[in-house]
């Protein structure tokens, strides 16, 4: 079962990453790119992944992972139940969102320098 702390300092720590509150909702950014938000009572985890693959995650394994709202389709996102992700499967989804706003050559610095993924 993951929770938010699993994650908030390794989003704190990617490169040109940084955490924000919006309406008391704990989000990171890359510039002003959100590429993961947690809901208010932070056992939702939205993040980046590619439209075109969503919902083939999602149909994968309903109970982790779900659509966004109907107004937020047009974006590239997903939502996740934390109590249904293990804390390496939370922090992987944090970096590949990441990866989705950042350039290729930061991508590729974080993979010779966390050989083994995040942990």
């Amino acid at each position: 079962m993951a929770v938010i702390e699993d994650v908030r300092a390794l989003g704190s720590e990617l490169e040109r990453s940084y955490e924000v509150y919006v309406r008391g909702r704990v989000k990171f950014r890359v510039k002003q790119i959100v590429y993961v938000a947690f809901s208010l009572d932070e056992t939702v985890m939205g993040f980046a992944f590619p439209k075109e693959e969503r919902e083939a995650l999602v149909a994968s394994e309903p109970h982790k992972f779900q659509m966004p709202s109907e107004s937020d389709l047009r974006f590239n996102w997903v939502h996740a139940d934390l109590a249904s992700l293990d804390r390496a499967e939370a922090r992987e989804l944090v970096v590949d969102a990441w990866r989705m706003v950042v350039p290729q050559k930061l991508s590729r610095a974080y993979d010779l320098a966390h050989p083994h993924g995040p942990g």
